[in-house]
C-alpha cells in the first residue's frame, strides 16, 4: 500500500512538534520526522528565516528550538486542524448539505481560530 506524500506544511508542523517535545539535535530531528539530510536542511533553514524556530549554539554543536512565533503557529495550527475534524465529522452526519453550508459551518467554526477571525466576517 503507497502513502500519500506530505505536504510541506505537516513537515514543518513534525518537526514544530518533535522540537516542542524536547529533541533538538538536527540528526535525532530528522530520524524523528523521517526526513533525508538534504532536504532536511533546506526545510531548517526555511523554519529559521520565517522565525518559527531558532539555531541554539552550544559549544562546537548546533541545535534548535521553537520559538514563541513557532509555538503560536503550533497552537493555532493544531485548533485549525480540531475545526477540520470536526467539519468532516458533520460532512459524514449529513451528507445533504450543500456547498454554501459546508462554506458557512466551516467559518463559523474557523471564527475561534485568531489566525482566522477575518473569515466569518466574508
Amino acid at each position: 500500500m503507497m502513502t500519500r506524500k506530505r505536504s510541506k506544511i505537516e513537515i514543518y508542523v513534525e518537526i514544530l512538534r518533535v522540537l516542542k517535545s524536547g529533541v533538538n539535535k538536527p540528526t535525532n530531528i530528522m530520524y524523528k520526522c523521517n526526513l533525508a539530510w538534504a532536504p532536511f536542511k533546506k526545510i531548517l533553514e526555511t523554519l529559521v528565516n520565517i522565525g518559527l524556530i531558532k539555531t541554539v549554539e552550544r559549544g562546537t554543536r548546533k541545535t534548535f528550538a521553537i520559538t514563541e512565533k513557532g509555538q503560536e503557529f503550533l497552537k493555532q495550527f493544531e485548533l485549525a486542524e480540531t475545526v477540520l475534524i470536526d467539519l468532516r465529522k458533520t460532512e459524514k452526519n449529513n451528507n445533504a448539505l450543500d456547498y454554501g453550508e459546508k462554506i458557512a459551518i466551516f467559518c463559523q467554526k474557523f471564527s475561534k481560530v485568531p489566525l482566522f477571525s477575518g473569515l466569518a466576517k466574508m
